[in-house]
C-alpha cells in the first residue's frame, strides 16, 4: 500500500461514524453480550454435572468468597460513562441467577426494621428470578433457613436501637444457620442498596470466608461502663438478655483482632461473660470512597 493510500485509509477510519453506524456497534456489542452469557450458561451446565459426577451437588451454591473477590475486582476496573451502580446490580443478578440455576433457592428476608430497604436490598444483590419470602421477625428467617436445604436469609446488620430481641444467640449452636455474608459487598455512601444486611444460610465450611468473624457474647453487670468499655475496632450490636443486668451482643471483628480482646476489656469494666460462640464470618466490605467534585 503506498504511503498516500495508507493516509487516505486512515483517514477514512477516523470519519465520525453516522447514527446508522453507531446503533449498528450498539446491536454487535448487544448480541456479543448475549453470547457469552449463553457461553456461561453453558459452562454452568458443565459445572452441574461435574458436581452430579463427583457426589458433591445439593445445597446452596452460593460462595462469598468468590463472590465477595468479583465485585471488588469489577470496581477496580470499572471506567466510563456507565454509573457504577448499574454495573453491580447487572453483575449482581447475573451472578445471583447462575447461582440459582445451578442450586434453586429462595431468599427469606426480616421486614420488621422496614419493608423498602430490605426488599431493595434483595432484588439488588439477587434479582426477581430467586423467590422472595418474606418474614415479619428475624427468627422467622433463622428458622425458614434451617428448615430448608439451602435457602438464604438477610438480617438487618444494624437492627433498630429499639430492637429487644438477640436473634443471634439463634444462631449459636454448631448446626445452626450462620452468617456467611454482609452485603453490599461494595459500600458507599450513595449506594442504592446499601442497607448493611446479614446473609444467613446453612454452614458452609467449604466457601467460607474469614476476613471479618463474627461472636455472639452473653454478659451479666452489663452497664454504660461497660458499653465504653469495647475497643473502637469492634462493630457492635447490644440487646437485653434474659439474665439479671445481662446483655447480648453480636460483635464482628476484622482481620488481626481476636475476641479475647473485646471480653477481656469487658471484664476489666466488671461485666461477666457468661458464653462465647462464633455465629459467622464474612469478607470486609470493600469502601469505594469516591473523589470529591471539583469546586
Amino acid at each position: 500500500m503506498t504511503q498516500s493510500a495508507m493516509t487516505q485509509n486512515a483517514t477514512q477510519n477516523d470519519a465520525p461514524l453516522s447514527l446508522a453506524d453507531l446503533r449498528s456497534e450498539i446491536d454487535r456489542i448487544d448480541a456479543a453480550m448475549h453470547q457469552l452469557l449463553m457461553e456461561r450458561s453453558e459452562i454452568i451446565d458443565r459445572l452441574v454435572q461435574v458436581k452430579h459426577t463427583q457426589g458433591t451437588e445439593g445445597g446452596s451454591a452460593f460462595r462469598p468468597a468468590r463472590e465477595a473477590d468479583m465485585m471488588r475486582r469489577l470496581v477496580e476496573r470499572h471506567r466510563g460513562l456507565l454509573p457504577l451502580d448499574t454495573v453491580e446490580s447487572i453483575w449482581r443478578v447475573i451472578i445471583a441467577t447462575f447461582t440459582y440455576v445451578q442450586a434453586p433457592y429462595s431468599v427469606h428476608a426480616d421486614l420488621s426494621g422496614g419493608e423498602a430497604p430490605m426488599r431493595d436490598s434483595a432484588r439488588f444483590h439477587f434479582g426477581f428470578t430467586v423467590p422472595f419470602l418474606p418474614h415479619m421477625g428475624a427468627r422467622g428467617v433463622i428458622d425458614a433457613v434451617a428448615g430448608s436445604r439451602g435457602d438464604l436469609g438477610l438480617l438487618a446488620a444494624a437492627p433498630s436501637p429499639s430492637a429487644a430481641d438477640p436473634w443471634w444467640t439463634a444462631l449459636e449452636a454448631e448446626g445452626a444457620p450462620k452468617i456467611i455474608a454482609r452485603l453490599p459487598f461494595v459500600e458507599r455512601d450513595d449506594h442504592p442498596a446499601g442497607l448493611p444486611v446479614f446473609v444467613v444460610s446453612h454452614p458452609i465450611a467449604d466457601a467460607a470466608v474469614r476476613e471479618v468473624r463474627v461472636y455472639s457474647l452473653r454478659v451479666t453487670g452489663w452497664s454504660a461502663a461497660a458499653g465504653r468499655a469495647i475497643p473502637a475496632f469492634a462493630e457492635v450490636v447490644v440487646a437485653p438478655d434474659e439474665a439479671l443486668d445481662g446483655a447480648a451482643l453480636l460483635v464482628s471483628l476484622p482481620p488481626g483482632h481476636a475476641v479475647d480482646e473485646v471480653t477481656g476489656a469487658l471484664a476489666e469494666a466488671g461485666a461477666g461473660i457468661r458464653a462465647v460462640a462464633e455465629v459467622g464470618s464474612h469478607a470486609a466490605t470493600h469502601k469505594l470512597v469516591r473523589p470529591a467534585a471539583r469546586p
